[in-house]
């Protein structure tokens, strides 16, 4: 815990030096779409590498977040605060509603019925068109202000979406290495054994799918308020594969893997412009090659490198010993 602590400050102290020196606005845009995936993908983790669920509708939850945000605070004039903690509260009461039937399938069913709650999502944030635009979409949404500041520039949002990314990060690093943590960790390799254990198996795999939602919501609504427009694309099937790629590719049990899937695959369509309409063949091949050549994910490719390394480096001083 220690160790994830201290990588923990050194990402915090990297992150707001950053600033320092970049300058370019574009640069600071797809910073800010990293943090607000990282969000939702670090729930997604928690989730899937800790507790062994899978979820194929999580870009639903991540519509939710935006969807409550906008429609609190253009249609009802809400303070974009309080509209937050709305549509936090609200999707974790319908996460949790959801996640009692849900989450008593395993294995493909349950991702198949994720993927239909993704679905129905996206197909209400369409067609519920006084409320939320439609397919046009809607906007006016107003930005987030604190203390007279209002985070209407880049260079503003990129503190707070940051800001909010090492919160929920610290967050889930006491998680992973509290007793429900433990807990969740015995879930995914036994739900049998685990339960008896006496570990609350059906509580524990429900506050764990309501905190991923919650994570999600909150990306959701920070996606809203700084686009200040949400319209039903971002939040279908394909942004919960994406999410799902993240996971995997970055390395499912680690919590900085999911920040490094997050970094990549953010990135990598503007590294690749000219293979847009490529973008998910691009991402299916890297997911084959990373389950081909380093299962465990990116995190896991590096600490084994780290291993090797010093490895190496202990073996001329036993040579001279």
């Amino acid at each position: 815990m220690k160790r994830d602590w201290l990588i923990w400050l050194g990402a915090a102290i990297l992150i707001f030096a950053t600033p320092s020196f970049i300058k370019s606005p574009y640069f600071f845009t797809v910073l800010i779409f990293i943090a607000i995936n990282g969000i939702v993908v670090l729930g997604l983790t928690l989730l899937m590498g800790f507790a062994g669920q899978v979820s194929l509708g999580h870009a639903g939850f991540f519509g939710l977040g935006a969807y409550f945000s906008a429609i609190l605070t253009y249609h009802y004039h809400f303070d974009p605060w309080i509209a937050m903690v709305l549509a936090l509260v609200a999707t974790l009461f319908i996460a949790s509603l959801l996640g009692i039937p849900t989450l008593r399938l395993h294995g493909h069913y349950l991702a198949m019925a994720t993927l239909g709650l993704g679905v129905v999502l996206q197909i209400i944030f369409k067609e519920e068109v006084e409320l939320t635009g439609g397919p046009s979409g809607m906007g006016g949404i107003p930005y987030l202000k604190a203390f007279g500041i209002s985070f209407s520039n880049d260079y503003r949002f990129y503190f707070l979406s940051w800001a909010f990314m090492l919160l929920l990060l610290g967050l889930s690093i006491n998680l992973v290495h509290s007793r429900i943590g433990r807990a969740l960790r015995a879930i995914s390799q036994n739900q049998v054994a685990a339960g008896t254990l006496g570990i609350p198996v059906s509580r524990l795999k429900l506050l764990i799918f309501a905190l991923s939602a919650g994570y999600a919501s909150l990306a959701g609504s920070l996606y809203a308020h700084y686009m200040t427009f949400v319209s039903p694309g971002p939040f279908g099937f394909m942004a919960s594969v994406k999410m799902v790629a993240m996971v995997v590719i970055g390395g499912s049990t680690s919590l900085w893997g999911a920040l490094l899937g997050t970094a990549l695959l953010v990135s990598l369509p503007e590294l690749l412009t000219k293979l847009q309409d490529y973008e998910m063949f691009v991402y299916g091949i890297i997911m084959i090659l990373v389950m081909i050549f380093a299962p465990k994910g990116l995190a896991g490719m590096i600490g084994k490198v780290g291993s090797l390394a010093r490895i190496r480096l202990k073996e001329p001083n036993a040579g001279t010993g």
